[in-house]
């Protein structure tokens, strides 16, 4: 990649983007709360569990498949996979936190630059023709930054984890050295799923973790939650 790809991939995989993950727990508050993670070897088991189950067989598949559209100007393309995920994405909570990133994240990359696709698929958003979910958000803008798809799935795993390591600094005693060996310790779990995406197409997206949407459910009734999602 081009020394601008890279640094673009450093900006969009900090915590400094203003995009709202900070907000969502993607239902580990609700893990928490009923006491099914307590530590940091349960919440590395969760968040393999994640990446595995959810993260690799449907947002990366939208991302890869947003990307490879972006590159050329195919819009229903991008429309169709944001419509897939959504469909796809049972949790309530999990669709409305990744429309809103997403969102954010669209938005701020009109204001930073001018790109005819990027307008026209707002303005599909805006129509309702699409959903606007922050992996294929993410996926159009790494493609135009000139950011590999590999590079941009690794990105996608890199964003997630970290953002619920951060959350559950927030929920649990946990301190940065173990925050920072989950993260190491996930690496080749983030390359697997990224791996197994690859020869996936928006028909064979199915992320498949009963669990966490059950859980996910739970979390919207709960009478007081720290986190969106």
């Amino acid at each position: 990649m081009s020394d601008d790809a890279t640094l673009e991939a450093f900006r969009l995989a900090d915590s400094f983007l203003p995009v709202g993950t900070y907000t969502v727990s993607y239902g580990l508050e609700q893990f928490v709360a009923d006491d099914r993670v307590t530590d940091a070897e349960e919440l590395h088991a969760l968040l393999e569990t994640y990446l595995r189950r959810q993260v690799g067989p449907a947002e990366l598949v939208a991302l890869r498949t947003a990307h490879a559209a972006a590159r050329t100007g195919d819009l229903d393309t991008i429309c169709a996979a944001d419509r897939r995920l959504a469909a796809v994405t049972l949790a309530a909570e999990f669709r409305e936190s990744a429309q809103q990133s997403g969102d954010r994240l669209l938005s701020l990359q009109r204001d930073l630059r001018e790109d005819d696709l990027l307008e026209s698929y707002a303005e599909a958003v805006t129509d309702g023709d699409a959903p606007g979910n922050y992996a294929v958000v993410l996926g159009v803008t790494t493609a135009l930054a000139g950011i590999d798809a590999r590079q941009a799935c690794l990105l996608c795993c890199h964003g997630f984890v970290t953002g619920l390591l951060g959350a559950a600094q927030r929920l649990l005693s946990l301190g940065h050295t173990d925050a920072q060996r989950i993260l190491d310790d996930l690496r080749p779990v983030m390359a697997d799923a990224v791996e197994s995406s690859a020869d996936r197409s928006i028909d064979d997206m199915t992320p498949f973790a009963p669990l966490l949407d059950v859980l996910a459910a739970d979390h919207e009734r709960a009478e007081r939650r720290l986190f969106a999602s």
